[in-house]
């Protein structure tokens, strides 16, 4: 149940409705947005966001879907169910591109079904007669008008149409000359129609100079159009062969829509896809407008929502401003809550956004919350919101809003969710305050659900001593008197009354005396709840800090483990190096002692011999022995232009400018600042070996790299890696032109890839390919 009867006006679903209809295609999508209703079992609603889901993913990834030939053609089909009826040629044309449209969205979601379950399901229902199709392809053509080979007696009278027609035509150029030489008609004159009968336009003057009939006269009378006696029997003939002509066409008409007659169950069943398909496109399309995802969907009510936000907000202040999101729980233990706080601080707004995103909810779209929100299943929602009163039925304000509780109470059952704006309002607030919390306390006991906004302490002091409701309060910046729009829960909220008014320049006078009136109570409780909210705001403030501070803490931690770790493996790299070169040089040392001590023993210790060994040992000391010298940098003379190198390093680079005793050095794509008595003469040739020491060969990678990257099909998170990875190669390569194949499709994928390449400083420009190369499905990216 759905209450009060114009809910969606109220809550706003109207124009999420409107929404819908305008990316609908075709009336077929229209009437299914029409029929959209507040459903109750989470089977059915699941099913339906599922189908929302999988299509605003093919939309995501830019996939080409059949877009073309919507149409909705019930209203033939009541022509076409009339047993010797006929549609038109051009009506059946479209029909049939339709149907095709149907037959290729059906192969489309057979080759992704396990992609798009729920979307292939659909489909399982519409049997597209393929027969039909090729049928009407032998009777008509791309143009919508009947072949000359749909029949053979249609082709024969077409044909002798055409010898009749050029037979006419040759006597008559034979007739126009002839008049033309007697100057009967002026030379230039060309021949023209006139009731499907070719004729000779005449001066009126001359009208009896030539034999044959008169069709037709110009407006003034001065010019005459003559059929010549010569051609008439061969004009009647033509009009003969013509209305045989229509009857023929007549008849193939007639023959095609009784085929269609035969199938009008089936096709009825395939253009109720095409409806689904199209309503399935403009939710699709709307839940990218608003960022909308899939919750998870619980049996129960519980509601457990993190960044709702109101639709039409979103919508309104996107270019403008985020708007600040909405983050709600109600579970079985606490199933109302009371929302207080500051006017105009988002009180009805937040009531409105539980409302519409609950609706919207069940009636199977998309919200724009956190997909890890859970959203429960209600059977009925009561809404009591706005200036209600009725002349017509004699109602003020406070009248219909206690007429509407009533109502509440009597249909109030545990899957019910009740939202009531500004509880109690509208009277004697000592009156209005006692009968909202008798109703509210009626509503707590039916175990029913609810968000209730109030300004009441009656009502804030229920809540805090009553099992089944919470507080809640819209938070309120109490050092600039401006509302924050935040919703906090397990706290009442203040409404500031006496704080808007100082803001607003009261006399001194007259806030001293509403203060005496209002009474040191209510007055102190204010004051209190004002303390206790700045002091929590000073408290999230600190905590806010503390956690940037923690993490930074973590951040730096985990920095200096890996750093360590990395150092470690250096460590056992650079060890392990030493201990084998130490091997290899040990190993040879033994060589040449064991080599010695041979050579001694053959030579029997000669003194030659002695020396000779002596000089060896020597020569391996020299080796074995560290250079503890330093590299001796010599100092030369740079300017701009010449190559350079630092010491130990293999990479040459070129001076782009020097200034003092410093140097602005290009090492590759990398512009450094070094001190002159750092560098080193270096060649032209070294450039050629940059990056050896990672082994890269970069002649080869530019040999094999492709200038173009095809991302059709991938997923949004990761195409912005594989950009970012693919410009990254393109730079270092000094490739000056790439392009980027994202698909036309719906323009998801290319305005992502484009505000992407907008960060990026590399980028010179950005622009279309050729419409003959590709079009707005390719960005062709310049690099600087």
């Amino acid at each position: 149940m759905i209450f009060p009867v114009d809910f969606e006006k109220r809550i706003g679903f109207d124009q999420i409705r409107d929404r819908l209809i305008s990316n609908c295609l075709c009336t077929l999508g229209i009437q299914e947005v029409s029929d959209i209703k507040f459903g109750i079992r989470k089977s059915e609603i699941e099913i339906l966001l599922n189908q929302n889901q999988e299509f605003k993913s093919i939309l995501e990834k830019s996939e080409s879907y059949p877009d073309q030939h919507f149409i909705d053609p019930r209203s033939y089909f009541e022509v076409a169910a009339v047993e010797g009826s006929y549609l038109p040629a051009d009506v059946i044309l479209s029909i049939r591109n339709s149907l095709s449209a149907i037959a290729d969205w059906v192969i489309f979601l057979f080759k992704r079904k396990e992609s798009y379950p729920t979307l292939y399901a659909l489909s399982e229902t519409a049997q597209v007669p393929v027969a039909l199709i090729k049928f009407i392809d032998t009777k008509i053509n791309d143009e919508g008008k009947i072949k000359d080979n749909a029949t053979p007696e249609l082709g024969r009278i077409r044909k002798k149409i055409v010898s009749e027609q050029s037979r006419v035509r040759k006597v008559m150029e034979s007739v126009l000359r002839s008049a033309q030489e007697s100057n009967i008609i002026p030379s230039g004159t060309q021949l023209s129609f006139r009731e499907g009968r070719v004729v000779i336009p005449v001066s009126s003057e001359h009208k009896r100079k030539i034999k044959g009939f008169i069709i037709d006269e110009s407006a003034t009378g001065q010019t005459i159009f003559i059929e010549p006696a010569e051609v008439m029997e061969s004009n009647n003939e033509i009009r003969d062969l013509q209305h045989e002509e229509k009857r023929e066409e007549i008849r193939i008409l007639i023959e095609i829509t009784s085929q269609l007659r035969s199938h009008l169950s089936t096709l009825r069943h395939c253009y109720q896809f095409l409806g689904k398909i199209d309503l399935n496109r403009a939710k699709a399309k709307l839940s990218l407008l608003l960022e909308a995802e899939k919750p998870v969907l619980v049996q129960n009510q519980d509601l457990a929502w993190y960044q709702a936000r109101h639709p039409l907000l979103f919508i309104l202040l996107q270019a403008k401003k985020s708007i600040i999101p909405l983050n709600i729980e109600l579970n079985s233990n606490d199933r109302f809550l009371l929302i207080s706080g500051p006017n105009a601080g988002g009180k009805s707004v937040c009531l409105k956004t539980v409302g519409l995103l609950q609706y919207m909810l069940q009636c199977g779209l998309l919200v724009p919350a956190n997909s890890r929100s859970s959203f429960g299943i209600f059977s009925s929602i009561f809404l009591d919101i706005g200036d209600q009163q009725s002349i017509e039925n004699d109602l003020s304000t406070y009248s219909s809003h206690l007429k509407n509780m009533a109502a509440f109470i009597a249909n109030a059952e545990p899957a019910s969710l009740i939202l009531i704006d500004e509880m109690g309002a509208g009277t004697d607030p000592n009156f209005g305050g006692g009968i909202a919390e008798a109703v509210l306390s009626e509503l707590i006991e039916r175990k029913a659900w609810g968000i209730v906004t109030t300004h009441y302490y009656n009502l804030k002091s229920l809540a805090e001593n009553t099992k089944g409701i919470r507080n809640a309060a819209m938070l309120f910046d109490t050092e600039k008197l401006q509302p924050l729009f935040s919703l906090e829960i397990g706290k009442p909220g203040s409404s500031f009354a006496m704080e808007l008014a100082r803001k607003s320049n009261l006399p001194a006078s007259t806030l001293k005396r509403a203060g005496e009136l209002i009474g040191e109570g209510l007055t102190g409780l204010e004051a209190l709840m004002k303390k206790v909210m700045e002091e929590k705001q000073v408290l999230e403030r600190e905590k806010r800090a503390m956690d940037f501070k923690i993490q930074k803490l973590e951040t730096d931690k985990d920095k200096y483990e890996k750093l360590a770790s990395e150092l470690d493996l250096k460590k056992k790299e650079i060890i392990g190096k030493a201990k084998a070169e130490a091997t290899i040089l040990l190993q040879e040392t033994n060589r040449e002692i064991e080599k010695t001590i041979r050579h001694i023993r053959e030579n029997k210790a000669e003194k030659r011999e002695t020396r000779k060994v002596r000089e060896k040992l020597t020569d391996l000391s020299k080796k074995v022995k560290p250079d503890l010298h330093p590299i001796k940098i010599v100092k030369e003379n740079f300017k701009a232009g010449d190559y350079v190198r630092l010491p130990g390093q293999e990479l040459s680079g070129t001076i782009i400018s020097i200034q003092d005793n410093k140097a602005v050095v290009q090492f590759g794509l990398i512009k450094t600042t070094v001190q002159l008595d750092r560098l080193l003469k270096g060649s032209s040739a070294e450039t050629t070996k940059k990056m050896s020491a990672t082994g890269i060969n970069w002649n080869e990678k530019r040999a094999v790299f492709n200038s173009t990257i095809d991302l059709r099909g991938k997923r949004a998170e990761e195409v912005l890696a594989l950009v970012e990875h693919f410009l990254d190669e393109a730079i270092l390569l000094g490739t000056s032109e790439v392009k980027i194949l994202h698909g036309k499709g719906e323009g998801v994928l290319r305005k992502m890839i484009r505000e992407q390449l907008k960060k990026n400083k590399a980028v010179a420009t950005v622009h279309d390919e050729h419409v003959e190369r590709g079009g707005d499905g390719i960005s062709v990216v310049v690099l600087k």
